[in-house]
């Protein structure tokens, strides 16, 4: 039984003038409940088309993506709504699958207690530190109760203290059966996982 499966995945870009850009050239791999994935590569490698492909944000030129339950995402810019308030901010998700409103504040309420933010429910993004609003987007992947999260260099933005608190956190997801699937580019954040692939000239290794 597999969270994500992915088969064969390809995707190229067209560029007006220019022959069509090949990123990903037939990527393979699935992914266990529970289980930490990381995978590393160099900028431009490809690292966030493919969790966008894997988090159906973008559709692959040819191959499949099969998954299986709720997916959250973690962001690298975090991409929180700046008119919204921190729990408004997590409370996001629960509107598309439909979660009643006493179980989705009562999931959102905790998890930011759980990354230390009760107290700064009301404030707004920019009212936030860059380690704040990271976690504020973790609570927010983790709100819908997914099966599966995917991280997109959750730590770049971060100074090595806050980007540790970060992974310490992901770490413990594993305690819920959840899965996860993060890009990076730091040997230091894939060492959280369980197992690490190399994506390099468009497959992983």
């Amino acid at each position: 039984m597999f969270v994500l499966e992915v088969n064969k995945v390809e995707k190229r870009f067209k560029i007006p003038g220019a022959k069509p850009v090949s990123v990903l050239k037939g990527v393979d791999f699935s992914v266990a409940p529970g289980e930490r994935v990381a995978i590393l590569g160099r900028s431009g490698s490809g690292k966030s088309t493919l969790l966008h492909i894997l988090g159906g944000l973008l559709k692959p030129t040819s191959g499949t993506v099969k998954r299986c339950g709720r997916i959250g995402f973690v962001f690298q810019a975090y991409h929180l709504m700046p008119e919204l308030t921190v729990l408004e901010n997590v409370l996001l998700p629960t509107m598309a699958i439909k979660m009643k409103k006493s179980k989705a504040l009562e999931n959102a309420k905790k998890l930011l207690k759980d990354v230390g933010l009760e107290n700064r429910m009301d404030h707004l993004p920019g009212e936030l530190s860059g380690g704040e609003r990271q976690r504020v987007a973790l609570a927010r992947a983790l709100v819908i109760e997914p099966d599966l999260v995917l991280a997109d260099e959750p730590t770049g933005n971060l100074d090595a203290m806050t980007g540790a608190e970060i992974l310490k956190m992901l770490t413990e997801l594993s305690d819920r059966r959840t899965a996860l699937v993060m890009v990076t580019h730091s040997r230091e954040a894939s060492e959280i996982c369980d197992r690490t692939l190399v994506l390099e000239n468009g497959l992983l290794a």
